[in-house]
């Protein structure tokens, strides 16, 4: 290539700097507008923590330019340099383009204080017990400090693990999930927070390597979505696991087996906690014999029942 064509490139490139988003937004007030507009035209969709352009499109800004997400205002007028634009640009056509959800790009995503590394090999953390276990899953856990044994399954990311190794101090946690994929990243988070001692990670398909234990609580986040609402999920949760989303026909293939199994690994007074989602009449329809216990949460009700030993 002759130093004439180069000189050419090299104009060429500097030409498109001189207009457009690197050259014309300049704070972050500017780049808050302009991912909201390019959001709401692209239609794309907010449900991996956030529910509206604004939330995500702040998320996304102040997460890629490693400012603090609980304090946008302070740094509304602040100025963007030239070079951490093009990578603030790079993340919003990413984000548009792709579809790929916010937490991906950044690699970490939140429950409520609770910050989790994330990636492609688990679903984002979003999850009902995040404020259930505020309060330690109460009344139906009487003592959060007498529990001793808790087992979480289908863990993903190891969220909801570490979150019930903060909520019951003296508990020791069992994580299980089929994916191996999976533990790979549970491992990074369970390690992030010093749990290593009090959190074991388990590879296994749901109770198939628990032979014997039995536990306290037994709680799951685990598969549920239909079929039906699988075919129309938005492009976002395409790019999540789909072995930790897809359930069979009904949603119910992976509730079913824990329902079958979860007594003879619970203690005598033990309780089983399980999010479902928005199935609660398909649960309710293929189980007309159990008292379950549905729960409300700021968040929506009916999402998770709670069922003691004695009712299974």
């Amino acid at each position: 290539m002759s130093h004439d064509h180069q000189d050419d490139d090299a104009l060429e490139h500097d030409h498109e700097h001189e207009h457009g988003p690197l050259a014309e937004l300049v704070t972050v007030r500017d780049w808050l507008r302009y991912a909201v507009t390019r959001f709401n035209r692209a239609g794309v969709f907010c449900g991996h923590g956030v529910h509206d352009s604004f939330d995500e499109a702040a998320w996304l800004i102040l997460g890629s330019l490693a400012l603090p997400l609980d304090r946008l205002e302070p740094f509304m007028d602040a100025c963007i340099p030239s070079d951490e634009r093009i990578g603030l640009l790079e993340a919003l056509e990413q984000r548009i383009d792709e579809r790929i959800p916010t937490a991906y790009i950044l690699g970490e995503a939140w429950l409520g204080d609770f910050r989790f590394t994330v990636d492609p090999r688990v679903i984002v953390p979003r999850s009902f017990f995040a404020e259930l276990l505020e309060d330690g899953l109460a009344p139906w856990v009487e003592d959060a400090d007498a529990v001793g044994s808790v087992l979480d399954m289908c863990t993903g990311s190891g969220c909801l693990a570490i979150l019930m190794a903060h909520a019951f101090p003296n508990a020791v946690i069992t994580a299980v999930d089929l994916s191996a994929d999976a533990l790979e990243v549970a491992r990074i988070n369970v390690a992030d927070y010093g749990l290593d001692d009090r959190i074991e990670l388990v590879e296994g398909d749901l109770f198939e390597g628990l032979d014997g234990r039995r536990f306290d609580l037994i709680l799951s986040n685990p598969p549920y979505v239909t079929a039906e609402s699988m075919d129309a999920l938005p492009a976002e949760y395409l790019h999540e696991p789909r072995m930790a989303l897809a359930s069979g026909e009904d949603g119910l293939d992976v509730v079913r087996r824990l329902l079958a199994q979860a007594a003879a690994h619970l203690n005598p007074d033990g309780v089983l906690a399980v999010e479902v989602g928005h199935n609660r009449h398909i649960v309710e329809k293929a189980f007309p014999d159990l008292p379950f216990n549905w729960l409300s949460t700021r968040g929506g009700d009916d999402m998770v029942f709670v069922l003691r030993r004695k009712d299974l």
